[in-house]
């Protein structure tokens, strides 16, 4: 067995398994659990390959917050926006991953009742929304951002 190409095919693999819970309208506590083993183990997997660079840290990072934060669990989902962050910002990773780090913090701000705190890192997040030159990726972008902005409304 190659282990390298086993991390490989995992890493990418739950990665994109974690996305099919994520994508799910309702979750039973069985998917929820499995959306949280999924992106834990994808991360894992990223990094035991000799090839990981910062972008895969960042998006792993993000992802395990996102899904912490569909779980409730504010404080992993934080400790995860922290993490992407600090692999994002100071790697000058493009706007795009940039507007997403800040996405993170203000969705786990926001699950954690800290409206200050996730108004002051959507505006961060909007600001690198403005910097994406590629449509599709401003796109995504933007409906995230504009999802917590509608969340946070609904929180005032």
């Amino acid at each position: 067995m190659d282990l390298q190409k086993a991390h490989e095919y995992f890493s990418a693999d739950c990665f994109n398994k974690c996305w099919n819970y994520i994508d799910m309208a309702t979750r039973t506590a069985g998917d929820t659990e499995n959306m949280l083993l999924a992106a834990n183990a994808s991360l894992w997997h990223w990094k035991q390959r000799t090839d990981v660079q910062p972008l895969n840290l960042s998006i792993a990072y993000w992802q395990l917050s996102r899904v912490y934060a569909l779980a409730g669990l504010a404080e992993m989902a934080d400790r995860y926006a922290k993490q992407c962050e600090q692999v994002t910002i100071p790697n000058n990773l493009p706007p795009f991953y940039a507007g997403y780090a800040f996405e993170a913090l203000a969705r786990s701000a926001l699950i954690s009742k800290d409206s200050d705190a996730a108004r002051k890192h959507l505006s961060k997040a909007e600001e690198y929304a403005a910097q994406v030159s590629a449509a599709d990726e401003k796109g995504l972008l933007d409906a995230d951002l504009k999802q917590l902005s509608a969340m946070m409304a609904k929180d005032e």
